[in-house]
């Protein structure tokens, strides 16, 4: 028998035979409200459950088990909701039911809103609910400031790299409408696709003469090209990152509605910034888009790691960005673990081992991130837009409390 709430304010509520379901614990149970209480899911937090419904729970799953999935999956990131409901199943000897998965996930957003709800209500008692407050506090090393500190060659130094783990699947492919979900993302450490946008027009492409130079077999192809012009080639590792080439050649893309995400890291590895890649691979509105966000937070004298940064460096300087980056001394360069791909000359102006300030930087704390984030891939695959995002930010959240709990000694 489900619960029906009962809006007149001299009304109580009353839960009976509601199914209760704790982590060793299954039963039905009746449930008294309290006086103040109007609707059921009042009752049943007061006695330590989230119901799966807003007005009409038959089911409710307590506080405690919803707890313990969070930090499981903060630990075991590849840990979904379907692995802790046929735990659960298990545990109460019940036959597992693909429903059960969406009546898990209703609460747990639920319990995921509260307490976002309370972090609000912290941060603002703090007075750290003001503009980028998390970006400017997230790494103490980084950006907290001594008195008569002395000056670095670098006032702030990140990296910023691309990743395809995190896809999702465009549903529409298997004939599908997709599930309309008008939820936000509730951190700020995304930037929003049309901030993205407006840099998708800072690069004039090329395909049409990269097809007419270029010969499949032949990776000698863009020196060709350089030498037709009368130029001499600064560098000629440009070719080597096949990754770069015409979106058009890209025929997988087309099959996700998000194919990745970008991100930005600092030295010490806290996620800075993200976005994500929207059916392409890494085109330069994404690093254009992070850096822009950076300048604006961090200001002068900084320095970025990317692991095409040769290759980036010429989209960045011919952008609208580009003056203002030279007015705020900011510097690119490669990561080191890509040396490989990149010839002597190339990696004298460009490798961190030659570039002042950079200390044993290697450039590629975006990897050491994404190491940990890819086991996220198999649950995020087919979720919704706001379930995917949640399960990242969630992870984010995970990874910089850690780096922030061993940071020091």
């Amino acid at each position: 028998m489900s619960a029906e709430p009962l809006l007149d304010d001299s009304s109580s509520v009353s839960l009976t035979n509601i199914e209760l379901i704790d982590l060793f614990k299954r039963s039905h149970s009746s449930l008294q409200s309290q006086p103040s209480h109007r609707y059921p899911n009042e009752t049943l937090i007061y006695h330590g459950y989230i119901g799966c419904a807003p007005l009409y729970p038959t089911a409710a799953i307590s506080l405690r088990t919803l707890a313990a999935y969070r930090q499981i999956h903060r630990s075991c990131p590849r840990f979904s909701i379907q692995a802790q409901v046929k735990s659960l199943c298990f545990l109460h000897d019940t036959p597992y039911r693909p429903y059960l998965n969406a009546q898990f996930s209703a609460a747990y957003d639920i319990y995921l809103e509260i307490l976002h709800r309370v972090k609000q209500r912290h941060r603002g008692a703090l007075n750290h609910d003001t503009l980028n407050w998390r970006m400017l506090n997230s790494c103490p090393a980084c950006f907290y400031k001594l008195e008569d500190e002395p000056v670095l060659e670098f006032d702030w130094l990140v990296s910023i790299d691309g990743n395809n783990s995190l896809k999702r699947w465009n549903s529409t492919i298997y004939g599908s409408n997709p599930r309309i979900d008008s939820r936000k993302a509730r951190s700020d450490y995304w930037i929003d696709t049309c901030d993205v946008d407006r840099f998708k027009d800072e690069v004039q492409t090329r395909e049409s003469d990269y097809m007419m130079q270029r010969d499949t077999n032949d990776d000698n192809w863009e020196d060709e090209t350089i030498a037709a012009e009368g130029t001499t080639p600064a560098f000629s590792c440009v070719n080597q990152w096949r990754n770069a080439g015409p979106e058009t050649q890209k025929k997988m893309f087309s099959v996700f509605d998000e194919s990745g995400i970008f991100i930005a890291a600092c030295r010490h590895r806290f996620v800075v910034l993200a976005c994500d890649m929207i059916r392409s691979g890494e085109l330069a509105k994404y690093p254009l888009a992070i850096i822009d966000k950076l300048l604006a937070v961090y200001g002068k004298n900084g320095g970025c790691a990317y692991d095409i940064g040769c290759t980036f460096s010429k989209t960045l300087t011919n952008s609208s960005l580009g003056m203002r980056a030279r007015e705020l001394d900011f510097r690119l360069m490669v990561g080191a673990f890509h040396g490989h791909a990149h010839n002597r000359k190339c990696q004298l102006d460009w490798h961190p081992m030659y570039i002042l300030g950079t200390g044993h930087t290697e450039g590629e704390g975006c990897e050491h991130i994404f190491s940990s984030s890819n086991e996220l891939a198999r649950s995020t695959r087919h979720a919704s837009p706001f379930h995917r995002r949640q399960t990242i930010e969630e992870h984010f959240l995970f990874w910089d409390t850690d780096k922030y709990a061993t940071l020091s000694e």
